[in-house]
């Protein structure tokens, strides 16, 4: 449910729109600009007060006190307090090993302070009696004044035609941002993102977040480039999305973009996604900016895996007539590869050029070579339109395309009219991989398989076990009750603490959603903080604020604490900051109405 604002303190979007709307009429167009852009930042606001509208996996009300577990159960998650079992069930005959699970989750007020922090997930051993963290991932966390909502990514493995069962532990208020380590490496910001992990290094392009290159771990380590002119734009391997408009006038792409329109980053120990969304671009922007065809996409690359994802949707937002379309397209300079394979619609896999009757009817192409046995192949595992009657699944791999190499090219439709509403999806994995020819079609049939079959959490009763056993601990040091005194303390002296640009505002630094991580070594307080935006970049004087409004900052507060001797305040800028970190005290004082 969408919420607003005093109007005291801003505009409504609706508010706002009228006064874009009597500018325009007026003629003062440099006004209309400043106005559109604040009606974006006041969507973007709207955005973050509005809760997933998923179907949770896991309730509130399911959670049981981590006192039912066996004893040296609960004993190992001392500090926490709450705990829900969940299983997972293999069911077409392929064990799982590093498969990608997405838990979602809904959580009242009180059962935790901070999902990023409290937030643990442990594979339970019957066998052996024994429970085993692992790491995870929280992302898209929403809030209200009464209830949590968010998800938790976990790389789950499930024994063929059998189950697993794990336990999601929360409330933990003396809870650490835990620091997990993976094969998963990300550098850059925005977009602008190098993201690696055992099997490739994949660049993406600083201008529009392209895939711009990829690279091969296994030996040699082929890189997989677009080189030449291009059409005006930087050249990459993933040239999708794009469209010819009526009469084959001009092609609007999205790699036109200067910059991406919209984006979303989630970073983390299990994945990096990214997502861009807007209207492509024409040859000649801002000359022709037809509002008529929206595009979504999404990348996402795990850990632990020689495969990443492409999602993303075509949307006609009016009737509109096009040429062609196109949802995905490869190029690759040089020649890389001899030999082409790909999928026919009953999911079997072929070697050799594609047939004419089989042209339209492809779920999977790729290339390899014959001697170095790189592979590169592409699993089309949705592909599908609404509000259309014809899709087409084309894009022969050819080994011989003019002025640079390898290509495929996939167009869902051409020389039709799509009406308003109509949505062309499209889901997609691409895999590097070693191809000998040699029992290597069986395995990506079953692969495709498996990806077109992942395994779901189901919510579940606390399992029972004969011999439970304890061995470690899930909380690290300073994360169970011996510290909870002094961590209270400190978070206490942080909510002395003001940003001195709220004047009147009562809402400490802690209310505001600015604190991510307190951590105490050896008499040492380590603060993370964030600021709420990228255009107050400069954190120091909430550091220290002699010379202020506001005379103390949070080292002159936290080193009243008893037993701390020096504090270090880190800045981050991951996860970004949303509304969804403000306390109930935050949203009271920041005017946000209640749910």
């Amino acid at each position: 449910m969408r919420r607003s604002l005093s109007i005291e303190r801003t505009d409504s979007v609706e508010a706002k729109v009228r006064l874009l709307h009597e500018a325009y009429q007026k003629g003062r167009l440099d006004l209309v600009l400043s106005l559109a852009d604040s009606i974006r930042e006041g969507i973007r606001f709207d955005r973050q007060i509005t809760l997933d509208p998923f179907e949770p996996h896991l309730e509130a009300e399911n959670f049981v006190p981590v006192a039912d577990l066996p004893k040296p159960w609960a004993i190992w998650a001392r500090g926490w307090r709450l705990v829900q079992a969940l299983s997972i069930f293999e069911t077409i005959g392929q064990a799982r090993s590093g498969e990608p699970v997405e838990i979602r989750l809904r959580l009242r007020i009180d059962q935790v302070t901070d999902p990023n922090r409290e937030l643990r997930i442990a594979r339970v051993d019957l066998e052996q009696g024994t429970l085993h963290e692992l790491p995870s991932q929280v992302s898209s966390v929403t809030r209200s004044d009464q209830e949590w909502r968010c998800r938790l990514t976990f790389l789950a493995k499930v024994p063929q035609h059998d189950q697993a069962t794990y336990l999601v532990f929360t409330d933990n208020p003396n809870a650490e941002r835990p620091e997990y380590i993976t094969d998963l490496n990300v550098v850059g910001e925005g977009y602008d993102l190098e993201i690696s992990n055992h099997f490739y290094v994949a660049r993406l392009s600083g201008q529009v977040g392209q895939l711009e290159r990829l690279t091969s771990r296994r030996e040699h380590g082929l890189e997989l480039y677009a080189g030449g002119k291009g059409h005006g734009e930087p050249p990459g391997i993933d040239w999708a999305h794009d469209y010819v408009d009526h009469e084959s006038f001009q092609k609007l792409r999205v790699r036109n973009w200067a910059e991406c329109p919209d984006f979303e980053v989630e970073r983390g120990p299990i994945f990096v996604r990214l997502r861009r969304w807007g209207f492509p671009h024409s040859p000649v922007h801002p000359l022709f900016t037809p509002s008529r065809i929206h595009i979504d996409q999404t990348y996402t690359f795990h850990a632990g895996l020689p495969y990443f994802f492409k999602e993303g949707t075509m949307e006609a937002i009016k009737d509109v007539r096009i040429e062609a379309m196109r949802d995905d397209e490869w190029v690759f300079s040089g020649y890389s590869y001899t030999n082409l394979i790909w999928f026919d619609g009953s999911g079997k896999l072929h070697d050799g050029p594609v047939p004419p009757e089989a042209a339209n009817n492809l779920w999977g192409v790729g290339f390899y070579h014959n001697q170095s046995q790189d592979a590169f192949l592409a699993f089309w595992l949705d592909h599908r339109v609404d509000g259309h009657d014809r899709i087409d699944h084309s894009g022969s791999p050819t080994l011989s395309y003019p002025g640079h190499g390898q290509l495929w090219s996939r167009y869902p439709a051409q020389q039709t009219v799509l009406n308003a509403g109509t949505v062309f999806h499209q889901r997609n994995a691409y895999h590097l991989f070693p191809f000998s020819g040699e029992g290597d079609a069986e395995a990506l049939e079953a692969m495709r398989h498996r990806l077109l079959n992942p395994i779901e959490p189901i919510a579940d009763e606390l399992p029972r076990c004969a011999h439970p056993l304890a061995s470690g601990s899930l909380a690290r040091q300073g994360e169970t009750e011996e510290y909870g005194l002094q961590k209270q303390n400190i978070w206490h002296a942080l909510h002395q603490v003001k940003d001195e640009q709220l004047y009147t505002a009562e809402a400490s630094i802690v209310d505001l959603g600015y604190i991510y991580d307190v951590r105490v070594r050896a008499g040492v307080a380590l603060v993370t903080v964030t600021m709420p935006h990228r255009g107050r970049p400069v954190h120091d004087f909430l550091v220290s604020q002699g010379g202020g409004r506001v005379s103390e900052g949070i080292r002159e507060h936290v080193l009243r604490v008893e037993g701390i001797e020096n504090v270090v305040v880190d800045l981050t800028w991951n996860p970004p900051w949303t509304v969804a970190r403000l306390s109930n005290q935050g949203r009271a004082v920041m005017g946000l109405d209640p749910s």
